[in-house]
């Protein structure tokens, strides 16, 4: 059945063709510059020409092959990025799991507080808790090791996933877990067998969440590693600009290459983004 375009439709529409295009657009020029950089030679990068006279793929060469003075630890710096975003999401899921698993199904006394004081954190800015962070590192001599900065994103990340994965928790049926226990099942085996199955959606969305926000950490990267074989390529990146003349075509390239793994783990797992994050947001 098609569409009946009335006067009211076709004024919804206008509207939302007014907001989208602009907010497309804003979107998408930053990209679109950070493109025309990493094809540009460096002689016509800045011209303000709308596309390259002359487009090549040289600056790439130039970064894969770290032959320029700030690249010279691009892959291990690159590495250094995935390893620890990839284990702060683990640990992150672990936590956030365990966590909302006892408060939600295991009701344990307590555990509503605990996670209402651990949001309450978020009313405190990131920036405002990075020398706290940096102290207590040092007490325990963690500092310039990268376990310092997974830990530190942890904390920061584990109230969130927390509070997503119990409201999304709080939707699943309760007697499911009265079954599983008549049939003979423990806290374990009700963990393993009827729980986690059942929260996959939004143990991908935060596990996601949490991942994505350890690679595009800068403040406490800085902050807490110093080595140039030990930092993420976010800190790696901050170096193009501590001199004059910075090579502004191979910032912009690399910073692309940065944004590629973020971007496809974003639309590969979108669906389970939309769903696990919005789980619990309205409750029957």
């Amino acid at each position: 059945m098609s569409k009946r375009w009335t006067p009211k439709a076709i004024a919804t529409e206008a509207k939302l063709l007014l907001i989208g295009i602009p907010v497309v657009l804003w979107t998408l020029i930053p990209v679109y510059h950070m493109v025309l950089f990493a094809i540009s030679p460096r002689d016509s990068a800045t011209s303000g020409h709308l596309w390259p006279t002359h487009p090549t793929l040289q600056n790439f060469a130039i970064v894969f092959g770290q032959k320029h003075f700030y690249l010279t630890h691009f892959w291990q710096q690159l590495w250094n990025s995935l390893l620890i975003a990839v284990t702060v999401g683990v640990l992150t899921l672990f936590v956030a799991t365990t966590a909302a698993f006892a408060i939600s199904r295991l009701r344990v006394r307590g555990g509503r507080t605990v996670m209402n004081m651990a949001l309450f954190t978020y009313f405190i800015p990131a920036a405002f808790l990075a020398v706290p962070m940096y102290k207590t590192m040092g007490n325990y001599g963690l500092l310039n090791s990268q376990w310092s900065l997974i830990l530190a994103m942890v904390t920061i990340a584990s109230p969130y996933c927390i509070w997503v994965l119990k409201q999304a928790s709080d939707k699943l049926p309760y007697e499911l877990d009265e079954a599983a226990r008549m049939d003979g099942a423990s806290p374990l085996q009700l963990f393993r067998l009827v729980y986690l199955p059942l929260m996959v959606p939004s143990l991908v969305a935060v596990g996601t969440y949490a991942l994505l926000l350890a690679w595009n950490e800068y403040l406490f990267a800085f902050l807490l590693l110093s080595k140039d074989t030990s930092v993420t390529l976010a800190v790696a990146l901050g170096n193009f600009l501590s001199a004059d003349d910075s090579p502004w075509e191979l910032l912009m390239t690399t910073g692309l290459i940065y944004a590629l793994p973020p971007a496809a783990i974003y639309y590969t797992f979108k669906r389970y983004m939309v769903g696990g994050l919005t789980a619990g947001a309205v409750k029957s």
